[in-house]
Order: structure tokens, then C-alpha cells, then sequence
């Protein structure tokens, strides 16, 4: 089997920033859906919005209020608030972004499909909650929003493309702004959708009879050995396909809270079948490439372990490893260690892409105040590891949030590094006491 993908109120911001006007886009993308005096609303609701901060909900108010208490209306009524503070938040820090990064098509087209979910949403604010066409209508939005924003991802993966291609590599600071407002961006578009699925699933009545626990996208006894089977067997299938061969899988596993129970945590089978899956197939990637004079691959070793806090999923290869300076660059947008595909590329697409696997798979462990962390052994493997909250009180979700402090890493200057930097070339002591 594959995995597919009581509220509080909002809080004012303790830090609110100042607001300048909406960055100048071309709002041609939206014409035919959007009118002109409806448009020229659009900075002044981001503006309003933006000053408040997102509302973090756990893991088991989640559940708690999907089992116990579904109540419609209330749903309603939180999410119509709490979308457009989410939206607009993430909304003025993609106008933070390099002025040419912007200006590419796909960064417009982007813009303009956020513009016209928050306008979408803001119809509902004023009305009725008692009345059930209202909340069919809002189920309505919420899933063509969902289906609108699909393509988000790749689409602001097109735009940094664009933009590298245009004007080549950029300085250490522009990165730095890009890595930290991809990884926001992406965190936040994480957290809409969960809040959009929970609602539609949960008063659309769709269940799904093979995991009667599960409430909306969230499976309340998730059991993490099966998942990471199927995960194993999808990322196998897509290697043998393209290599002709494929890693076996070695799994053991350990409950310290008993040991004869299966290993089962509240968590979305999806998001840990995506980061699984992603890992699987770098390690298969890298034994096969690693080992193509050898006659036998060594297998992929997973360790799962449950503790009294923590759910850790350990998986460990036999692929070569890579350099210890080259590790955090594995997360970095844009980076793979596999040629860029290229369309129409079928040897290379489904186990090497644009670098965003590793970046977006953190993302999900981190979502719920979890990690996902890397120790390479160059000349050996590489161990990838998978922290996730054992228990739902804590598995809160991590969300970003504009204010002064965000808006500092955006005004980052290059300023002079505080520890020498190693010289390529040995230093000729004679005349350095000659020069001094």
C-alpha cells in the first residue's frame, strides 16, 4: 500500500513589522478571474493579515478535535481566520526575494495563484456558519485551492532555475536569503495543506477502511515498520527498473516501552512514506553506483527504535559516502550529487532529480518538531536518521512567522569571517620574518 497525500485564536504578532507597499507584480495572470477593485484590495488584506502570527496546532489537538469534537462550523470558523494569516505571512516574505528572482514568469504565476487563494478565502469571512450551503461552498474552495497550489514545488523550483540560468551563481548572502525563504516557503505551504486536508477529509466523510484509525490525513496508531516496507518496496521497484537490480533490505526494530508490541505513533503515513521513500532511493543510488564492478550489493540496514520521547528511524548504506564539507550541501535547493534531468530523460528522472528530495524531506521531520540528519563516511556510506515525536502532546507544528526577526536574515551583509581561512599554498616562513 502507498501513502498519497478545538482550534485556538490567532495571536498578535509580539513583533509586528513595518509594512511597505506590495512588491510590483504582473497581475496579467489573474485578470480573467480577479477584478481590479478586488486586486487592488490585495496589499492591504496581505498587510492586515500579516500582522498576526500563525496559530500552531499538535499533533493531538488535531486528532482530539477530528474524533471528539468535529464539529463543522468550528472548523469553519478557524480556518477562515487562520488560512489568510498563514498565506499573507509567507506572502510578504516572497517579496523579500531579489527583484530578477521575482520577475521570472514562474515566481508571477506563483504569486498570482497565493493572490487568488486568499481572496478566495476572505469571501467567507462574513458568512453564515449556520448555514450548511456555506460550509459545502468553503469545502468547495478549499479543494480547488488544494489542487491550484499542486504545483508549487516545481514551480518555484522552474523559477530559481530561470533565475541560476539567467545570471549565473550568485553571492554567498543572495543564497543564504534564498536557502532560508525556501525553506519557510515550503514549511508553510506544508502546513496549509494539512490544515485543507484535515478539513475536507474529516467533514467529507471519506474514510479509509484498511486504517480505521485514521482521522483526516492522520493515522492515530501509524504503524511506522509497515510504512517503511512499503516505502522500500516502491523506491525497489523504480531501481530495478533503471539498474536492473536493487539493495535488499535488512529492518529491525525495538519498542523500549515493550518490546512485543509493533511500534505504532499518532503521525501522516504519507509525510513519513515521503521521507522514507526519498532516502531509499539515495541509498540505492548510491550502492548500486558504488558497487557496479561487484557481483552482490550490500543491503540497506533500517533500525527503528521507539523510546519514552522519541521516534527514531535510522537507515544505513554501503554507498561510498561523501565528503564531511559536502554534507550540509546535500539540503541546500538545487544541489544533487546526479546530473540535472532534462526533459525526456527516463534514465535518470526517478531516482535523481533537482536536488529538492533531501531539503524537502527534513522539512517534513521538522514540520512536527522532528529532524532528519545526515553522518557520511566517505570511502564507506552514509547513516540518515529520522528523529520524530513519539508522543502527539508533542508534535507541534513548526511554523514561521513574519516579523523583525525574519526581515534581519533578509538584510544579512558579507561581512569578514572571524577564523582564518586556510591558504591553498603553504606559507614560506622565510619571508613572512623577512616581511615583518
Amino acid at each position: 500500500m502507498q501513502y498519497n497525500s478545538t482550534a485556538p485564536q490567532t495571536a498578535q504578532n509580539s513583533h509586528p513589522v513595518e509594512k511597505g507597499p506590495l512588491h510590483s507584480i504582473s497581475f496579467s495572470w489573474v485578470w480573467c478571474t480577479l477584478s481590479t477593485a478586488t486586486l487592488a484590495n490585495v496589499p492591504k488584506h496581505i498587510d492586515h493579515f500579516s500582522k498576526f502570527s500563525p496559530s500552531p496546532l499538535s499533533m493531538k489537538q488535531f486528532l482530539d478535535f477530528g474524533s471528539t469534537n468535529a464539529c463543522e462550523r468550528t472548523s469553519f470558523a478557524f480556518l477562515r481566520q487562520e488560512l489568510p494569516v498563514r498565506l499573507s505571512n509567507i506572502m510578504k516574505e516572497i517579496n523579500l526575494l531579489p527583484d530578477r528572482l521575482l520577475a521570472t514568469s514562474s515566481v508571477q504565476l506563483l504569486q498570482t495563484w497565493y493572490i487568488q487563494s486568499l481572496m478566495e478565502i476572505l469571501e467567507f469571512l462574513h458568512k453564515d456558519p449556520e448555514d450548511q450551503r456555506v460550509l459545502e461552498m468553503f469545502v468547495e474552495v478549499l479543494e480547488a485551492i488544494r489542487n491550484r497550489h499542486n504545483e508549487v514545488v516545481p514551480t518555484m523550483a522552474q523559477g530559481i532555475i530561470e533565475y541560476k540560468d539567467a545570471f549565473g551563481q550568485q553571492d554567498a548572502v543572495t543564497d543564504h536569503n534564498i536557502q532560508y525563504f525556501l525553506d519557510r516557503f515550503y514549511t508553510s505551504r506544508i502546513s496549509i495543506r494539512m490544515l485543507i486536508n484535515q478539513h475536507t477529509l474529516v467533514f467529507n466523510g471519506n474514510t479509509n477502511p484498511a486504517h480505521p484509525n485514521t482521522i483526516g490525513c492522520i493515522d492515530s496508531m501509524c504503524d511506522v515498520t509497515e510504512v517503511a516496507r512499503d516505502a522500500y518496496e516502491s523506491a525497489k521497484l523504480l531501481c530495478e527498473q533503471y539498474y536492473l537490480g536493487a539493495p535488499e533490505l535488512e529492518l529491525r526494530q525495538t519498542n523500549a516501552n515493550n518490546i512485543r508490541e509493533p511500534i505504532q505513533i499518532s503521525y501522516i503515513p504519507s509525510h513519513l512514506y515521503h521521507m522514507l521513500f526519498e532516502l531509499f532511493k539515495n541509498a540505492m543510488r548510491a550502492t548500486i553506483e558504488n558497487h557496479e564492478a561487484s557481483r552482490t550489493l550490500p543491503p540497506i540496514k533500517v533500525m527503528i527504535a521507539l523510546g519514552g520521547e522519541d521516534l527514531s528511524i535510522k537507515m544505513s548504506d554501503r554507498g561510498g559516502g561523501v565528503p564531511f564539507r559536502k554534507t550540509e550541501r546535500l539540503f541546500s535547493y538545487m544541489y544533487s550529487t546526479a546530473p540535472r534531468p532534462s526533459i525526456g530523460d527516463k534514465h535518470r528522472a526517478p531516482l535523481a532529480g533537482f536536488g529538492y528530495g533531501l531539503p524537502i524531506s527534513r522539512l517534513y521531520a521538522r514540520y512536527f518538531q522532528g529532524d532528519l540528519q545526515l553522518y557520511s563516511m566517505e570511502g564507506y556510506g552514509t547513516d540518515a536518521v529520522i528523529h520524530l515525536k513519539a508522543l502527539s502532546t508533542d508534535s507541534v507544528e513548526r511554523l514561521p512567522v513574519f516579523n523583525k526577526s525574519a526581515l534581519r536574515h533578509y538584510k544579512l551583509s558579507l561581512e569578514a569571517d572571524d577564523w582564518c581561512i586556510p591558504s591553498k599554498e603553504p606559507l614560506d616562513l622565510a619571508v613572512y620574518r623577512a616581511a615583518k
